[in-house]
């Protein structure tokens, strides 16, 4: 089965709406991670029809849960969930950050041969990035707790609007409990992706006063 094939079917198990032109740029960017992979190591995902599941899948189904027009993904990879979800909605913006230079190379070649008009790749460490306005959402699969998201990730949206969006495994009963004060846990989604073992959770986090 091919590629296109294999994503079509992936999604048909899904509530997604997906045009034929969106799954054939979410395949060119797997062909794309998969062979700039062999030299720069951007996952440890090998396999194209593995990344279909663990990357494209995984990250369009967080589409499902997260509200905003303008997002931020921090410490993005490869593009992760910010690519995948650039494709499936053209009419959101999508900032790309990681202070790894080959990472953002990559990426600046993706939005530049899949011509993606709303995705701009910055190369900075988090707490040195000072947008010019404040973003509806930051997204993350890339912390490693969520105490360690809030607190970098702070000065990225604001206290009426903005929402952190976590992407988890298990749910971290143990994190959340340790969340500062000023921040709450809105709501927790589990969501399913076809074929993934596990469990996955998009927390929703806000800032207040």
């Amino acid at each position: 089965m091919t590629l296109i094939q294999e994503l079509t079917d992936l999604i048909s198990k899904t509530n997604l709406q997906v045009t034929e032109h969106q799954i054939q740029l979410l395949v060119q960017y797997v062909e794309l991670l998969d062979k700039w992979n062999k030299a720069y190591n951007l996952t440890s995902v090998r396999d194209p029809h593995e990344m279909l599941v663990k990357h494209i899948m995984d990250s369009l189904m967080v589409g499902e849960v997260i509200e905003g027009n303008s997002f931020i993904d921090v410490g993005t990879g490869p593009g992760l969930p910010g690519i995948p979800l650039a494709i499936l909605y053209p009419e959101r913006s999508f900032v790309l950050l990681d202070s790894l230079g080959k990472r953002i190379t990559f990426l600046r070649q993706v939005v530049f041969q899949l011509k993606l008009t709303n995705v701009t790749p910055v190369k900075s460490r988090v707490e040195d990035y000072q947008p010019e306005q404040p973003f509806d959402g930051v997204l993350s699969r890339a912390f490693s707790s969520l105490t360690d998201m809030v607190s970098w990730c702070h000065h990225l949206i604001t206290i009426e609007h903005g929402r952190f969006f976590a992407l988890k495994g298990q749910f971290p009963q143990d994190e959340i409990a340790q969340l500062p004060s000023n921040i709450e846990l809105i709501k927790s989604n589990q969501i399913k992706v076809p074929q993934l073992v596990g469990e996955r959770h998009v927390l929703e986090l806000k800032k207040i006063s």
